[in-house]
Parts: structure tokens; C-alpha cells; sequence
């Protein structure tokens, strides 16, 4: 896989061009330098309409004119419409000190995740195998309550926000979403799902969490492969992981490529109003 190439279709396929079903996608232009020039986005942003009050930046383009302004124009959006985002600052991203300057405005800096491509074409036999475990596609709020409490043992506490998208992504887009349990004596064990936007080349991976009495008998693989599987099967060329340092060694085994860093800047609209927070 040629990293640069792969980057820049990253970039234009889950960056630029991508929609998901719970959020409405909006882009901001630059103006033309010249007549008849096309004017490229500077900003794409997705404002949440399904419930989770939370949007994101995913896409900017800036220079040292338009950062300041930008920012303090996002925020002020987002403020506006009383839901959270999340700006997704990727290593590659103008200006170089962009994750600083948000932090600057009050964002909360996460922790950096590798961003890692496999190529399904070039995918090793072993995700195509059938399975050695017992695995079920989620399909009710039954099954969530499942998945959730692998999430509730690995984690330590519950996510209430990743409760709530997958509830509300299973009743509202099930096309877009397959969760996956795997068992152990007929046990929640291992989890993780897959998310696929609408026309898009890649489908994203989530989840990966295994029960530590359940590590080390492939459970993981089991899950990560049937998720590739049926990416697949649904003419998807591309799986994407934003990995931690944990899981990153393991996805490189299976020839997963890391093409880029991101950070995940937090801005909480709660938090701001009521006083609470970065300042």
C-alpha cells in the first residue's frame, strides 16, 4: 500500500466527503483566487441530528490568516446549537501548531491515536477463515446490554455515550452498523463493531475489547475477522482503526498500515456553561 496515496484518499473519502445517517454535513469554502477558480473546503463539519448532542470538526484546511478566526467561529457554532464536538486534528494538518491553539481556546487534547489502514485486497487468509468461536451479530437492545457489559468490565465504568449510539444507530440506521459479540460458554467474552457510511471505500473499526479471563484465545481475531468479512462482502476496499498504543502492534500483525497520528480535541458545551472546565 503506498502510504502517501492512501493518506490522501483518507482524507477525501472519511474527511471531506463522508455523511453518516444521525448527522448533517456541512462545509465551508474558501473563496476563489480568481474567476473560475473552485473553491475547496476549509472546514467540514457534522452537526449531530439523531440526539447524542455531540457533533465534530473533521476536516479543516487553514493557514495562519484564517486558524484564530476559524476556531473561535467553530466553537461559537457549536455553542450555539448547545451540543459538544469533537475536532479531529490529524499530524499532517495546517497550521502545525493547530492542536496547541485549540487547546488555547478551552478544547481538551486527547491522547494521539495511530491511524491504520488494511487494504482487503492484500488482507491475510487467516481474517477470511471461518470462525473458531461462537459469534452472534447484535441486533436488539438485549444484545447491547451484552455488549455493554463486556465494555462496563474492560473500561471500569460505563460509557453512557457509547450506550447510547449504538442503541440509537441499531433503531435508526442498521444498515450502517454491525456489533459483534463473541462467547465463551455461552458468555459475553469479546466485542466490537463496524460502521459503514453511506458511499464510502472504508469501513471503520470500534470496540475491540476482550474480558481479560477470555484473552488469549483468539477472541479478537475472531471478532476483527468477521467484521472484515463482511466488509467484503459489502465491496468495501479499505478497514480504518484509530488504534491506542495498545492495539496498534496487534492490528500491524494482521497488516494493518499506519498513514497518520490524530488527536481528538474535546470541547464540551455543558461544561463551558456551567462554569466548569478548560478556560
Amino acid at each position: 500500500m503506498d502510504k502517501t496515496q492512501a493518506l490522501a484518499l483518507y482524507d477525501q473519502d472519511q474527511r471531506i466527503d463522508v455523511e453518516y445517517p444521525d448527522a448533517r454535513r456541512e462545509v465551508i469554502h474558501d473563496h476563489p483566487v480568481s474567476a473560475g477558480a473552485e473553491a475547496k473546503p476549509s472546514v467540514v463539519r457534522l452537526v449531530d441530528t439523531a440526539g447524542h448532542g455531540r457533533g465534530s470538526v473533521i476536516y479543516t484546511r487553514l493557514n495562519e490568516s484564517t486558524v484564530e478566526h476559524t476556531i473561535q467561529e467553530q466553537v461559537a457554532y457549536f455553542a450555539g446549537l448547545e451540543q459538544d464536538f469533537e475536532w479531529k486534528v490529524f499530524e499532517h494538518d495546517r497550521p502545525p501548531d493547530l492542536k496547541e491553539r485549540l487547546a488555547a481556546h478551552g478544547l481538551e487534547i486527547g491522547e494521539p491515536e495511530a491511524i491504520m489502514v488494511l487494504d482487503l485486497a492484500g488482507a491475510p487468509p487467516v481474517l477470511f477463515e471461518p470462525p473458531a468461536h461462537t459469534l452472534r451479530r447484535i441486533t436488539d437492545m438485549e444484545g447491547v446490554d451484552q455488549v455493554m457489559a463486556v465494555e462496563d468490565v474492560v473500561w471500569g465504568e460505563r460509557d453512557e455515550m457509547v450506550e447510547t449510539i449504538l442503541q440509537r444507530s441499531l433503531a435508526n440506521q442498521p444498515d450502517c452498523i454491525s456489533i459483534y459479540v463473541a462467547y465463551v460458554d455461552e458468555k459475553p467474552a469479546s466485542t466490537g463493531w463496524v460502521y459503514f457510511p453511506p458511499h464510502s471505500q472504508f469501513a471503520s473499526l470500534w470496540g475491540g475489547s476482550t474480558l481479560s479471563e477470555s484473552r488469549g484465545r483468539g477472541l479478537y481475531t475472531a471478532v476483527l475477522a468477521v467484521r472484515a468479512r463482511e466488509a467484503r462482502q459489502r465491496g468495501v476496499n479499505y478497514l480504518t482503526v484509530d488504534a491506542s498504543s495498545m492495539s496498534r502492534p496487534i492490528l500491524e500483525k494482521f497488516g494493518f498500515e499506519r498513514i497518520t497520528t490524530a488527536y481528538a480535541c474535546e470541547w464540551k458545551a455543558h461544561a463551558r456553561q456551567t462554569g466548569k472546565g478548560n478556560d
